[in-house]
C-alpha cells in the first residue's frame, strides 16, 4: 500500500507540474510539443521507478513503427527521444494519459472510419514534413506481447508519399512482481483506472527498445507493412531465444 501511495503520488505530481510548464511557456509547433513531453515523460518514468534503455540507433526523423503493449508505451518512447505518435481515439478521454497524449500533439484515429485514417494521415505527413519522429503502432491494437500481429498497411502512405524513412522497433518489458501480460500490457477487455492501479502497485519496471541498424525508405504501401513487420520480429528474436533457454 505504501508503495502504491507513494508512485500514485509522484504521478499526479508529475502531470499537474507538466500542464503547468506547458501552459507558462506557449507550445506552438508540433516540435515543442514532443520536446515538452519528452523531458516530462523522462521525468515521471523516473519518479515512478520505471528504468528503459536502448539498443541501436535513435533514428533522426521519418517514421517509427512498434508492435504495442499499452499505454505506457507511449511514455517510454517520449522519453527516448522527442517524438509524436499516432493512437486509437478513445485514447484522448483517458484520465492522465490522454491528457498528455493531447498536450503532445498525438495524432489520433478511429480505424472504424475511413474518414479519420485519411485526417490522420493528414496529420502524420504534416509531422514528416517536419522533420519529426513519427511513431505507429501499426498492429492497430495492444496486445499481451506473446506475439506481433499484423501491420495495417494504410498507416504506411505518408511515409510512401513523402518518400520518409521507416524504422522498426521493439518495445519488451521486465517486473520485479507480477507479470508483464497482466500488469504492464493493456489489451483486450482490460479497463483502464483498475489496470492503472494495479500498475502502481507493481515492484521496478524495465522497459528495452530495440531499433533496427538502418531506416527503410518504400514505394509500395502494402510491402512496407510486411517487410516491417519481418523486421520487428527479428528486433524480438533475442528475447524469444532467452525464454526458450529459461
Amino acid at each position: 500500500m505504501l508503495r502504491f501511495l507513494r508512485q500514485a503520488f509522484w504521478l499526479s505530481l508529475s502531470v499537474m507540474q507538466s500542464i503547468t510548464a506547458y501552459r507558462l511557456r506557449p507550445h506552438r509547433t508540433a516540435g515543442d510539443r514532443a520536446e515538452w513531453a519528452h523531458v516530462w515523460a523522462g521525468k515521471c518514468l523516473r519518479r515512478l521507478g520505471i528504468r528503459y534503455s536502448v539498443t541501436g540507433e535513435l533514428p533522426n526523423a521519418g517514421l517509427v513503427v512498434s508492435n504495442h503493449l499499452g499505454y505506457l508505451d507511449i511514455l517510454v518512447y517520449a522519453a527516448a527521444m522527442p517524438c509524436i505518435f499516432v493512437s486509437k481515439a478513445e485514447v484522448k478521454s483517458w484520465p492522465v494519459f490522454g491528457t498528455l497524449a493531447n498536450l503532445a500533439g498525438t495524432v489520433y484515429v478511429d480505424r472504424r472510419r475511413r474518414s479519420d485514417t485519411i485526417n490522420a494521415n493528414t496529420g502524420i505527413s504534416r509531422g514528416l514534413a517536419e522533420g519529426l519522429r513519427v511513431i505507429v503502432f501499426p498492429e492497430g491494437t495492444s496486445s499481451d506481447g506473446s506475439e506481433v500481429l499484423p501491420f495495417y498497411p494504410s498507416l504506411f502512405e505518408p511515409a510512401i508519399e513523402n518518400q520518409a524513412p521507416v524504422t522498426a522497433a521493439y518495445l519488451s518489458y521486465e517486473v520485479e512482481s507480477g507479470t508483464v501480460e497482466q500488469d504492464v500490457a493493456y489489451w483486450g477487455t482490460m479497463t483502464f483506472f483498475p489496470h492503472l492501479l494495479q500498475l502502481l502497485r507493481l515492484g521496478e519496471i524495465r522497459a528495452f527498445i530495440r531499433f533496427s541498424e538502418t531506416p527503410r525508405v518504400f514505394a509500395n504501401r502494402k510491402a512496407a507493412s510486411v517487410e516491417m513487420r519481418s523486421e520487428v520480429l527479428r528486433l524480438r528474436e533475442p528475447e524469444t531465444r532467452a525464454m526458450v533457454a529459461d
